[in-house]
């Protein structure tokens, strides 16, 4: 059981990471001038990052519970 939620917590880690670059991939596209013009690119773009950050959350959230659950199943 240890080596299960250890390696899902390691995947939870990388899935962290991934949202999180892809959130930052889609905030560096939003350009100063999409903003400004309130482009539809700029809504598509918000929205990416959005749902990346949320994901990220997500994981992490998961990946705490992981910890967690391994931690007072080794008490």
């Amino acid at each position: 059981m240890n080596t299960f939620l250890v390696i899902l917590i390691i995947l939870l880690a990388i899935m962290v990471v991934a949202s999180l670059v892809r959130g930052i991939i889609a905030f560096l596209q939003t350009t100063k001038v999409d903003l400004e013009t309130g482009g539809e690119n700029s809504k598509v773009l918000m929205e990416r990052q959005n749902k990346a950050m949320f994901n990220r959350i997500k994981y992490q959230a998961l990946a705490i519970v992981a910890v967690a659950v391994l931690m007072m199943i080794n008490n």
